[in-house]
């Protein structure tokens, strides 16, 4: 039986992906259509990705993983002496995931409201 695949899911992989790449090609700078770039893949696989039954615990995981992450950049940015690929990498992350939390809680917002 072949696996289908969801266009939220998938864009969750090529934004991890991107990020990873971007992280170790950037030389001085973050370029800033890769921001935008990984921003507008997170709002889209916030749009796409996440069920109304997904939002509590993606939201607990999202706020989880922004503050693990800004803690882990600092932490391996500091050991990787020097190599800025592992800290820009944990920051793009952060700006991938950080959209995708605010469609999904605004989503839950309007839903509440309704209600």
């Amino acid at each position: 039986m072949a696996k289908e695949y969801s266009l939220g899911g998938i864009l969750f992989t090529v934004g991890l992906i991107l990020a990873a790449i971007i992280a170790v090609f950037s030389t001085a700078e973050t370029p800033t259509w890769s921001i935008v770039t990984i921003a507008v893949i997170g709002l889209i696989v916030g749009l796409l990705n996440i069920k109304e039954s997904e939002t509590q615990i993606f939201l607990v995981a999202s706020i989880t993983f922004l503050i693990s992450f800004q803690a882990l950049s600092s932490i391996f940015t500091t050991l990787a002496l020097g190599w800025k690929a592992i800290g820009v990498f944990f920051g793009l992350m952060s700006l991938f995931v950080a959209p995708a939390a605010a469609v999904v809680a605004i989503k839950a917002i309007f839903r509440l409201a309704r209600e």
